[in-house]
């Protein structure tokens, strides 16, 4: 517990936690404004998915999240200040390795989690309040589903920091994928396979008109995100217990 504790504090601590803080709050709901004024400008309605498809893009802010909670163990910022990496103090205060990363887990959990619920309710609260009608409160069940996906994206930004112990590839490939250019996207139109990449099938959990050739049910993608955050988590542990720190 007292693991735990610290590395919450130390998450908490970080600058770039709260721009993810930021990010994963204001861009979801700035996106929903804009959506929704476009569709009642237009007269139109019934997108089941508005706020959803905002809240997919607001993930961002869990990658980020995932990504310094290891990368700052390696980096300037996360440097003590005698200088010295982050990761030889972390490791000096809980010589076990093993449970340095079972405490690091459970603090980026909690901090995804909170976010990814706060981020939801503003963002659901922004449809009902431009489109009314219960637009946003109907959705509430799928809430739950956005949770799960921002915690698991967040573990997937983890695990692959924890095999690069840089924070650079992982952010650039995992916003860019998210935000800009969905490569897993396009890749559909390629193979139906791509479907099962850990984004794509993850999305099902909360969103429910998608445009893929293979359409997984929200329990078949949910599994198939987990597999995914499961290997590379488990392959990212591995690498950091038999390497020096």
């Amino acid at each position: 517990m007292r693991a735990y504790r610290g590395e919450l504090r130390k998450l908490t601590s970080l600058p770039s936690v709260w721009a993810a803080v930021a990010v994963g709050v204001l861009v979801p709901a700035a996106l929903t404004f804009l959506n929704a004024k476009s569709a009642i400008a237009a007269n139109r309605g019934g997108n089941v998915d508005l706020g959803f498809q905002e809240l997919a893009f607001g993930v961002v802010g869990a990658v980020i999240l995932g990504v310094v909670a290891v990368s700052s163990e390696y980096t300037t910022e996360g440097e003590s200040a005698g200088g010295g990496r982050q990761i030889t103090t972390s490791l000096t205060v809980v010589p076990s390795r093993r449970r340095l990363m079972i405490a690091k887990l459970a603090a980026v959990i909690t901090t995804v989690a909170v976010l990814a619920t706060v981020s939801s309710a503003v963002t659901l609260t922004n449809v009902e309040a431009l489109l009314g009608d219960g637009a946003g409160t109907s959705g509430l069940v799928r809430l739950p589903g956005v949770v799960l996906y921002w915690v698991l994206t967040a573990l997937l930004a983890f695990g692959v920091t924890l095999l690069t112990r840089n924070g650079i590839l992982p952010l650039t490939v995992l916003i860019l994928n998210t935000s800009v250019v969905t490569v897993t996207y396009l890749l559909t139109k390629l193979t139906p396979l791509a479907v099962f990449f850990p984004d794509l099938a993850g999305v099902r959990l909360f969103i429910r008109q998608v445009d893929l050739p293979v359409r997984l049910s929200p329990v078949a993608g949910g599994l198939v995100m987990t597999a995914w955050v499961a290997a590379l988590l488990t392959a990212g542990f591995l690498v950091f217990t038999r390497r020096d720190a």
